[in-house]
């Protein structure tokens, strides 16, 4: 695959508009790779290589492979001349690119003790001194939207190195934590009020033309016909979600979806992930270690099946992700309380009308997950600063609890 076959297909699928100037684009980069190692300041190396399901990875597998995305993307397509660190990273550390080539499984990942967490600090030096290099000589549009874009990948990784490593911690009776310091935030308003819109004819997504970076699954915008509705002012919180609990949420099957109530029986669910109940009343196991359950905080830790049972027991409903975008874009107070989950919507991830996924490596990033997955909505206090936009899709099955996913209720009018 070659560099032209890439680059241009890029412009149009997995960006929105033209990228940053080659400036902001080189402070990015050496921003965003430092906050990724800021996030491990408080990992052992043996920390780094712990992996406690398949579906999480490494700490020290996610900062190789954000490294491995512009040694593999950018410099040997950029610079024929480049050196790799080490020929064997190539199938270590891809995640799910066929075009590239084969891979180490995914459920292994934990089994690579090496190379070591200080050999991945040199791989990352090595190639961060390559990329800054190259981002000095103003490369060309096309290829500053491609580092743009392995930038928001890793974004999504810095996400994702907090909560698989705090699937890990959890396991441990230490309880440790993965940012010592880290809190919850309480939500000031109890009960939640809600927000009422009139519906119509909305347009949702981005548009090709837009300014700034949007993902491919973003876009194209379009048209979408709203029947009148309400949401939520802001998300569920742990006290209403002990209250389900507490009604007999989880032992009422018609609450829940089929397969629902069958993940609730085979995997023993009573409470979201990370909650422990004790004699002293339930703590939470999050990013700054254990601590009290903090009532008026966002519930988190919830499958899709919970969020929509939860919704059914209060008598309402998820929304779907159009009411959702159509709803903060247009309410000020909806989009103040956006940030604390990623909020479950009713829209299973399908592609939008007009969607094309490119025909090389970039358009495997989301089009062939456009199957058997929910949408997710907003960001999270997981969310590293700057990568947050109404517009976001997030996806996971149904079943997935170990992200920072809670909900928001929505009703018709």
């Amino acid at each position: 695959m070659s560099q032209s076959t890439l680059l241009p297909s890029l412009r149009n699928a997995n960006t929105a508009g033209r990228p940053d100037s080659t400036s902001t684009v080189r402070n990015a980069y050496a921003e965003i790779r430092q906050h990724t190692d800021r996030l491990c300041a408080a990992l052992t190396p043996e920390d780094q290589c712990v992996q406690s399901m398949p579906d999480a990875s490494p700490a020290k597998w996610h900062r190789a492979h954000t490294t491995w995305f512009f040694e593999e993307f950018v410099l040997r397509r950029a610079r024929p001349d480049y050196a790799a660190f080490d020929q064997s990273y190539r199938y270590l550390f891809n995640s799910y690119y066929e075009n590239v080539g084969p891979r180490h499984p995914r459920p292994q990942r934990g089994l690579l003790t090496r190379p070591g967490a200080a050999e991945i600090d040199a791989y990352r030096t090595h190639v961060d001194q390559a990329m800054l290099s190259l981002l000095a000589e103003t490369p060309e549009p096309e290829l500053a939207a491609l580092v743009t874009l392995g930038l928001h990948h890793e974004q999504q990784h810095q996400e994702l190195l907090i909560t698989d490593t705090l699937h890990a911690f959890a396991h441990n009776p230490l309880s440790p934590a993965v940012l010592p310091g880290w809190t919850d935030t309480p939500f000031e308003s109890d009960p939640a009020d809600y927000v009422a819109f009139d519906g119509g004819i909305v347009t949702i997504g981005v548009p090709i033309t837009a300014e700034g970076f949007a993902f491919d699954n973003e876009g194209p915008a379009h048209r979408t016909l709203l029947e009148p509705y309400r949401l939520a002012a802001r998300p569920v919180t742990n006290r209403e979600f002990l209250a389900f609990m507490d009604d007999g949420g989880y032992a009422t099957p018609t609450l829940w979806m089929s397969d629902g109530w069958a993940a609730v029986q085979e995997q023993g669910w009573s409470a979201p992930l990370h909650w422990r109940e004790g004699q002293n009343g339930w703590t939470q196991m999050g990013p700054g270690g254990l601590a009290p359950l903090l009532p008026d905080a966002a519930v988190r830790h919830v499958s899709w099946y919970e969020a929509d049972a939860f919704a059914r027991w209060a008598g309402g409903r998820l929304p779907t992700e159009q009411e959702w975008e159509a709803a903060t874009q247009a309410d000020e107070r909806l989009r103040a309380s956006v940030g604390a989950v990623w909020e479950w919507t009713a829209s299973a991830y399908r592609p939008y009308p007009g969607f094309r996924a490119a025909p090389d490596a970039m358009g495997e990033y989301n089009g062939k997950f456009m199957i058997n997955q929910m949408v997710l909505r907003g960001s999270s206090a997981a969310t590293p600063p700057g990568h947050t936009r109404l517009t976001y899709r997030n996806f996971f099955h149904p079943d997935r609890r170990w992200q920072f996913s809670g909900l928001r209720l929505a009703d018709d009018v």
